[in-house]
């Protein structure tokens, strides 16, 4: 497995570099070829962050921990990633039943299945409008999250609150 780093606010050592490389390492016996992992490190509000993306060609394994020691993010990181792997085992497994990118036979069974099924369903009109006025929206509406049309794209995007206060945006595009 590949991994790339990227350092935000933050000097990884070596040492560091070497552990997170083993560590995450050891997820690549659960893909049949070799993958990239990318990994984020930054330092936020005095506490260090770890982000670990895998994308596995379109199945996309993604964690992130926020904590005072570096390698206890590491630690949780890892675990989480193979968690999410065995978790969705099955589900993965339906998708790619004829793709041979990941080694299912190598991912541990999870005790009991998530049960993923859909309890709510809503449909309502995209309002074009821009991207302040889906924050006011979402804001109003004590929402965490609020897909709108976008007014200066064209596009479907949703605009959400993030863990540090601020606000994302998710863009669509059409490949």
């Amino acid at each position: 497995m590949k991994v790339i780093f990227t350092s935000k606010n933050f000097n990884a050592s070596d040492h560091l570099k070497d552990t997170i490389e083993k560590k995450i390492g050891k997820l690549s016996k659960y893909f049949a070829k070799d993958i990239v992992a990318n990994i984020t490190l930054s330092m936020e509000r005095g506490r260090q962050k770890m982000e670990a993306t895998i994308n596995a060609d379109g199945t996309i394994f993604r964690a992130e921990d926020i904590n005072d020691d570096i390698y206890t993010a590491v630690d949780k990181v890892v675990d989480r990633l193979a968690s999410q792997m065995s978790r969705f085992k099955t589900k993965l497994q339906r998708k790619h039943k004829d793709y041979k990118e990941i080694l299912f036979e190598d991912v541990p069974d999870v005790a009991e299945e998530e049960d993923l099924s859909i309890v709510r369903r809503k449909k309502f009109a995209l309002q074009p409008m821009s991207t302040d006025e889906a924050i006011l929206q979402m804001e109003l509406l004590e929402h965490s999250f609020y897909v709108f049309l976008n007014s200066e794209t064209d596009a479907v995007a949703v605009v959400y609150k993030r863990n540090d206060g601020g606000y994302g945006l998710l863009e669509t595009v059409y490949e």
